[in-house]
């Protein structure tokens, strides 16, 4: 794919009229998007991008250490107290510790670089691997999960001793604790830096690893609790079917996070636009450039995590030869590859007459 503008004739692509050299055209009337902290950190974040993929691996290997952990112990008790809720919490962590080597290799395989057969890089295997992983916790975790609880709900009360269960759960609590804290905190660190809440940075950002650990840790302690809870009511009042519903509860919790999961990989895969405050502040940053005179498209895709594919169609200023306005592009669309957020960036000229974009029409 070349990155040089295609022109037959550059005259007929030179702006038509004065309308396209306005200061209103060159985004002159909203200077307050210039000085957007949130959008000048996400966009110039050298130190930041590599920060956030060392978190996500750490974050990811201390779960998956805590889950193979927990795996075991759990596998352990759920053979000594028989307990449906215990055997789907086995499964929920087997499941997760596979989960999570797949997020490991989704971190791995998405920051090779650029070749010829990929030219916008390796960025999109990070949601690959990481809905390969949801599809995990769906099957492997969730329909387990029911189906034991289903089995389970009209068995015969037999004696078990559930201490040791419920000391494996107390373990588990507090390991699965410290994975979901160690994702919290690396969510909020850059939740902070963005204004906005740790919850709505893991939902909304384009690191499916970060999402995938904080939502499968937190679907793990609510679980553990709704098992707790489900042992503690079978052991009460000698009625088996708690514990059976408490494994179909902890399945149901599983689905809708695998489902969650899913989606929000499907929308990445195809092709998932940035925030309009980020496209806003691209925007702002063509139309100040003093070689352009206006912009009149521009797309803004995610292209792998932290990693943005950039098109635009823009008029450049004054009446330059062809060689002059291809070498204007290579040097406009190597100031955003210079940054890592950026994938790729491509200059085209606007069509003539084209409607022009600014950033009071957005």
């Amino acid at each position: 794919m070349s990155l040089k503008p295609s022109i037959a004739n550059p005259q007929r692509h030179l702006p038509a009229s004065p309308k396209a050299q306005t200061p209103r055209a060159r985004g002159a009337g909203n200077p307050k998007i210039l000085n957007d902290p949130e959008l000048k950190h996400t966009l110039n974040q050298s130190p930041e991008t590599n920060d956030e993929h060392s978190g996500s691996l750490i974050t990811v290997l201390i779960a998956v250490g805590a889950n193979l952990v927990i795996a075991i112990a759990k596998t352990v008790a759920a053979f000594m107290t028989g307990s449906a809720s215990m055997i789907a919490e086995a499964a929920h962590s087997w499941a997760d510790a596979g989960n999570g080597t797949l997020l490991i290799v989704a971190e791995k395989k998405s920051i090779k670089p650029a070749d010829k057969s990929h030219p916008l890089g390796y960025g999109k295997e990070s949601y690959v691997w990481s809905m390969i992983a949801a599809f995990g916790v769906f099957t492997a975790g969730s329909i387990v999960s029911i189906y034991t609880g289903i089995k389970e709900w009209n068995a015969t009360e037999s004696e078990a001793n559930y201490t040791i269960g419920f000391i494996v759960l107390a373990v588990a609590f507090v390991l699965e604790g410290i994975s979901l804290v160690q994702a919290y905190r690396q969510s909020k660190k850059h939740g902070e830096a963005l204004d906005i809440s740790a919850l709505g940075y893991v939902v909304d950002t384009s690191n499916p690893t970060l999402r995938g650990v904080f939502f499968e840790d937190l679907a793990a302690v609510i679980g553990l609790v709704i098992a707790a809870a489900a042992m503690g009511m079978h052991a009460y009042t000698g009625e088996p079917y708690w514990d059976a519903l408490g494994s179909i509860i902890v399945g149901l919790l599983l689905g809708v996070v695998a489902i969650f999961l899913i989606s929000r990989n499907r929308d990445f895969l195809v092709g998932h636009r940035v925030t309009d405050r980020m496209h806003e502040y691209v925007l702002s940053e063509l139309l100040n450039h003093p070689d352009i005179d206006s912009v009149s498209y521009l797309h803004l895709e995610w292209v792998g995590p932290k990693k943005i594919f950039m098109v635009a169609a823009v008029d450049i200023a004054g009446n330059q030869k062809e060689e002059h306005i291809a070498q204007k592009f290579e040097e406009i669309e190597n100031l955003f590859r210079g940054n890592p957020v950026f994938q790729e960036a491509i200059l085209t000229l606007s069509e003539p007459n084209a409607e022009l974009l600014s950033l009071e029409n957005i």
